[in-house]
């Protein structure tokens, strides 16, 4: 009898730690992506140049292969396929509706709402609705698309002046064409990354996150573990499981985004149920922690128990993103200095274009180091 079959949704840089992962645990990978950028093409054993989002079709593939499994990390879009796909087949995963909630940041925060999370005022409008009820809004405000991610139109407004044309710039990004409007939360910015098997979470490690700021907020890094109190994780803990039982996880890796206020009350800012980007899930929390993250991920979707043993000693883990030529000579200068705390450095994109977006950031470094001092000193975050 041969080898058990994944299907495997997405082969980007981001994605292909699962398909090596696959293969190491020995299973048989059948990967389904749009072929540009597929660096994960090379370690599948079968690959379709099909899109991620063309989920009739790869359904019909998938009857064929028969596989133990479908399953992906740090893609919205494929999360929602996969999705599709597990109920489909039979297979472990989130309810339909789950899939929904959790890539659309309005039906989300409505389901916050109900559920009784403290979420702020928001409305979902369109570029070419009435906006009136928004004045009443307390300034500053955020406007961003409802269901895309990778800090793509967002923008934070300190004045209803340019309201209309933010609206009309954050849905033009939306697959849906439609922007939530929301009240900004002050406070430090961090996310959770836990993974769920049977409807019971455990939370895996908290991540303090490095931006531009206003108004975009595009993530310039990331550092593992937070340094936060005790009494502050378990509010932080409290609040986040209670946020993926409002949407319904109970399979699967999530990624919350949240912010610790002035007073120190948890605000969740959204919620993917799928492992974070950025190599937050695949890299950072096997560092930081010595638990397999991917793994996990794969046993989740195979309905197999967690392996939540720590495999390696836990350090302080940081990716840096380039953003400028001074960010690459630093990235030179560890390099050439102290190259036994470097982790993985991406491939890097030419310096030909302006970083608007996480996907138009130049490359990145990763760095496991001693102290957090030096994974900050390091970084430069």
């Amino acid at each position: 009898m041969g080898r058990q079959r994944i299907v495997i949704i997405g082969a980007n840089e981001f994605q292909d730690p699962l398909i090596r992962k696959a293969r190491e645990m020995g299973y048989e990978t059948h990967v389904f992506a749009w072929e540009k950028g597929a660096v994960g093409k090379a370690d599948a054993d079968f690959f379709y140049p099909i899109s991620i989002v063309e989920k009739d079709r790869i359904l019909h593939e998938c009857q064929r292969i028969k596989p133990a499994a479908v399953a992906s990390i740090g893609s919205d879009l494929a999360a929602i396929t996969v999705n599709f796909l597990a109920n489909a087949l039979g297979l472990p995963s989130n309810a339909p509706a789950t899939a929904l909630i959790a890539t659309n940041k309005y039906e989300m925060r409505k389901a916050f709402r109900e559920a009784g999370v403290p979420t702020p005022a928001f409305y979902k409008v369109g570029p070419e609705e009435e906006i009136g009820m928004l004045y009443g809004m307390h300034l500053p405000i955020i406007v961003k698309p409802t269901d895309r991610s990778g800090s793509r139109g967002i923008y934070k407004l300190d004045s209803f002046d340019t309201l209309k044309d933010a609206i009309k710039a954050s849905a033009g990004e939306s697959f849906e064409n439609k922007a939530i409007v929301e009240e900004f939360m002050d406070g430090e910015e961090f996310s959770c990354e836990c993974i769920s098997a049977n409807g019971e979470h455990h939370m895996l490690a908290i991540t303090k996150k490095f931006t531009t700021g206003a108004p975009h907020f595009i993530e310039t890094g990331h550092l593992e573990p937070a340094d936060l109190s005790v009494e502050r994780t378990a509010a932080i803990k409290h609040t986040v499981f209670m946020a993926l039982d409002a949407l319904g996880v109970t399979c699967g890796a999530s990624h919350s985004e949240f912010k610790l206020t002035n007073d120190g009350q948890v605000r969740i800012i959204e919620i993917g149920a799928r492992m974070g980007g950025d190599c937050i899930g695949s890299d950072l929390v096997y560092l930081s922690t010595g638990m397999d993250f991917v793994k996990m991920t794969l046993q989740a979707a195979l309905g197999q128990p967690l392996d939540l043993t720590p495999h390696r000693t836990p350090m302080f883990a940081a990716i840096k993103f380039i953003f400028c030529s001074a960010d690459l000579e630093r990235l030179r200068w560890i390099q050439a200095n102290h190259p036994e705390i470097i982790w993985r450095v991406s491939d890097m994109m030419p310096f030909d274009h302006q970083v608007v977006d996480s996907s138009s950031r130049y490359g990145f470094y990763i760095t496991m180091c001693e102290s957090r001092r030096q994974a900050l000193e390091m970084s430069q975050l």
